[in-house]
């Protein structure tokens, strides 16, 4: 990464933990997407993958609307959740520790039962559970949690967004279906970054 591109990043993730500036996010975000990767990726640095998948995790919340009946106070923290391997996990906590989303703080947590899931508002489903996505999917049916996968078959299997690594950068494709099912409400500021939106329940890929 060029120092340039170093410094733009963290002043706009700055910013975004502070909350002083939703726009600041949308910015880091567009940059994680498109400039970020280049030079990285060149270089094809497995940590450089981590750290922009993490990187956006710990953003997009701010681009999405949870009802309010998911948190139980107002002080409740936007509580992220992993099950099954989870590569990118320490880069992922050092973020969260200092970042927000609708002025609720970021929480991590590593979760050993699938029932746990309900008890999040974002659920990373790793690839090593990719044989489980059916019956992990229906523990969080109806719950109002945004599930996040990184593999190509995830949105298929119901899962609302879905990593990918190609061509040297990090995208994501969102089904929109699973998302309207969920309560969910995602910016369409955010939607126009997605490479692929899934508006109807995917058997054959569009």
């Amino acid at each position: 990464m060029s120092r340039a591109s170093h410094g733009v990043l963290a002043a706009a993730w700055s910013a975004t933990r502070d909350g002083r500036s939703v726009a600041l996010g949308f910015t880091l975000v567009a940059c994680l997407l498109a400039c970020v990767p280049l030079p990285l990726c060149a270089q094809q640095s497995t940590a450089a993958e981590y750290r922009s998948k993490a990187n956006f995790l710990a953003t997009f919340p701010s681009f999405v609307d949870w009802p309010d009946a998911v948190f139980s106070s107002e002080q409740s923290p936007l509580v992220i959740c992993v099950r099954g391997d989870f590569s990118f996990g320490t880069f992922l906590a050092q973020l969260a520790r200092s970042s927000s989303a609708h002025g609720r703080r970021e929480e991590v947590r590593w979760v050993h039962k699938d029932e746990e899931l309900r008890n999040c508002q974002i659920a990373f489903i790793s690839r090593s559970e990719t044989k489980r996505y059916t019956k992990l999917l229906q523990t969080v049916e109806g719950t109002g949690v945004l599930t996040v996968g990184e593999t190509p078959d995830f949105l298929a299997a119901g899962g609302i967004i879905s990593f990918t690594f190609e061509n040297e950068a990090l995208q994501f494709e969102v089904n929109l279906l699973a998302a309207e099912s969920a309560r969910l409400k995602i910016s369409s500021r955010l939607l126009a970054l997605a490479r692929r939106i899934v508006h109807r329940t995917e058997g054959a890929k569009s």
